[in-house]
């Protein structure tokens, strides 16, 4: 769990990043696009949120969320700079962005400097999140983008879509790595092999607790 001390202000002047997903299951896609972001923006820590009740997921079958927090800490347990919160497992109702990022935001002077990374793909949506104004005022994003994306028709959407924001998204390049949740989930429905996809000690949970493999 991440943890800072609101009381005596060890956060000043730090930059956290915080990562929300499924991680159904974490795999290195994750693991890179979470370094490469806290290298190149100058993180402090990066945070991995893993959703407890998706709200775009509704009606689709999700891994319970103590199998996807104990994966995403086994994951993460080799780098001093990832950390793993439950903030939004613990949540009674659907998680949305907002809230996380209110957690981790210390009222008006917005100690720590958060900045929140998702997909380019998502970014363009954001005028469709829940209190997204408040959003944009809480925290900074750094929009990844996928092998093939055209950064500048990026720009274009963002442009039209969410005029005068181009200060709050910082674009994040990621070399090409073609290894997705879904495809992960497809490979071991198959019994075929997913070793270096993921780190191994995913691996070995995800053979012991039996996940993704086809029952009945």
């Amino acid at each position: 769990m991440f943890f800072i001390n609101r009381n005596n202000n060890n956060a000043a002047g730090m930059s956290v990043g915080l990562m929300g997903g499924t991680f159904d299951p974490i795999h290195m896609g994750h693991l890179v696009t979470a370094e490469e972001a806290r290298q190149q923006f100058d993180l402090n820590y990066v945070v991995f949120v893993p959703t407890g009740m998706p709200p775009h997921k509704d009606g689709e079958q999700v891994t319970l969320p103590e199998h996807r927090y104990l994966m995403t800490t086994l994951a993460v347990m080799s780098n001093p700079s990832f950390y793993v919160s439950s903030v939004e497992m613990d949540s009674e109702g659907p998680a949305y962005t907002i809230d996380t990022v209110r957690h981790f935001s210390f009222g008006e002077k917005e100690i720590p400097e958060l900045f929140f990374i998702t997909g380019a793909d998502a970014i363009l949506d954001i005028f469709t999140w829940k209190d997204y104004e408040e959003l944009l005022r809480l925290c900074t994003f750094i929009a990844v983008s996928r092998p093939g994306y055209s950064l500048e028709k990026f720009r274009e959407t963002l442009d039209k879509h969410c005029p005068g924001m181009k200060h709050k998204v910082h674009l994040l390049e990621i070399p090409a790595l073609a290894v997705s949740s879904t495809f992960i989930r497809e490979r071991v429905a198959l019994g075929k092999t997913i070793k270096y996809l993921t780190p191994e000690p995913v691996e070995q949970y995800i053979k012991k607790h039996g996940l993704y493999v086809p029952t009945g």
